[in-house]
């Protein structure tokens, strides 16, 4: 049903469009997306033929400031659209020759806001930096899949109506697939590509670190989308054949400073440490990824939650958020970054191991990390042994 992200990739190369949607959902809605670069008469002609719905062009941020078009809502700066446009030199800017023509002006770099008059017939949208990868909606996708083609950082998107003016769900936008030889793809896949062919983190400091342990190279690396540090504790030399042993550790302030008996995070960094400290050789990531992802705060919210009656997953849910956020892809490129290509990792989760797939890297060995519990958190262990398959 979904094409592969190189194969959409080709087509928006050569001018073709894709139907865009968010994932695998029968409810979810679909948009046209191509290459605004390769903007014609015709290609607009069938966005508002087999489309129907809001055509708009989908600029990076410094484009949509060269231009200097003011933004629809006042100086909102959480607003995607600037004022609709016309080409100074359209009569009415509605034709499908029109609109195709302020396109190609609006990419035009000596161009300003003095040539366009407004309000138009051509939205655009502002997207964010770094792409899907920092919001994952269709107007990213409109830009992200240029980027990736080698062309303009610009993309034209059409929301697809059905016939009745409702919103096309995904059986519709199959059969216009079929009918017009039109490839599908979701936001969720093309995520998933980008974080296993780029990298997004650069190394930024170095330094010995001696602890209670052992003596480490600690290895500082920022996270380029969201300005995130993050920690790797290197012992020894790692070659690119070695089959290293790796702890990939999200931080715990509770568990890791303050020794919370709620967890058991706090002993299995000391355990990590130590067996890497025995083994001679060895990488303890540290993520910046608190309380599986929700942050500090929130994970403090989720403690009281538990304190009357959920279990951590729950208390999560009922914040409103996935029972796990952690994103391992970063913790991946990390270890290539460091020479990693095999590893032994010491975890209890099985899906860390799917996680940290990608950029050359394969998982030979699972190694547990077997703790203790406690009055306090035996339905912790619990929870995560029934619910979200930790392997105790």
């Amino acid at each position: 049903m979904f094409a592969k992200i190189e194969a959409a990739l080709e087509d928006i190369k050569n001018g073709k469009m894709v139907i865009v949607v968010d994932d695998g959902g029968l409810e979810n809605d679909g948009a046209l997306v191509m290459a605004a670069e390769m903007t014609s008469k015709e290609s607009i002609n069938f966005m508002m033929k087999y489309g129907k719905g809001l055509i708009s062009i989908a600029l990076t941020q410094e484009r949509v400031e060269a231009l200097d078009i003011p933004q629809m809502v006042g100086n909102d700066s959480k607003s995607l659209f600037d004022l609709s446009v016309d080409y100074v030199e359209t009569k009415n800017g509605i034709s499908a020759e029109e609109r195709a023509l302020t396109i190609n002006k609006l990419l035009e770099r000596g161009e300003s806001k003095s040539n366009f008059r407004t309000p138009g017939h051509m939205f655009i949208v502002k997207s964010v930096k770094g792409g899907t990868l920092k919001r994952a909606s269709k107007v990213e996708v409109a830009v992200d899949l240029p980027i990736l083609s080698g062309l303009d950082p610009s993309g034209i998107i059409c929301d697809i109506l059905n016939e009745d003016g409702s919103m096309a769900k995904l059986p519709e936008l199959i059969e216009l697939a079929k009918l017009q030889d039109l490839k599908i793809i979701s936001i969720e896949d093309l995520i998933a590509y980008r974080r296993g062919s780029e990298c997004y983190v650069v190394r930024a400091a170095d330094a010995k670190l001696p602890t209670a342990y052992g003596f480490f190279n600690m290895v500082g690396f920022v996270n380029k989308l969201n300005g995130e540090h993050h920690v790797a504790l290197v012992k020894g030399e790692i070659s690119e054949t070695d089959e290293v042993l790796v702890r990939v550790h999200s931080e715990c302030l509770t568990g890791d400073a303050f020794h919370s008996l709620k967890c058991d995070c706090g002993e299995q960094l000391a355990s990590a440490l130590a067996a890497i400290e025995k083994e001679g050789k060895g990488i303890l990531l540290y993520l910046r990824q608190e309380g599986r992802g929700i942050g500090l705060i929130n994970k403090i919210k989720a403690y009281k939650l538990q304190e009357e009656g959920m279990d951590t997953e729950e208390a999560n849910i009922a914040l409103g958020f996935p029972a796990d956020m952690r994103d391992y892809g970063i913790g991946a490129q990390i270890l290539s970054e460091l020479n990693v290509r095999k590893l032994r990792l010491m975890t209890n989760n099985p899906k860390k191991l799917i996680g940290l797939r990608g950029h050359g890297i394969e998982v030979v060995e699972r190694v547990p990390l077997i703790m203790e519990t406690n009055l306090y958190n035996q339905k912790y262990f619990n929870t995560k042994k029934e619910k979200m398959g930790h392997l105790y």
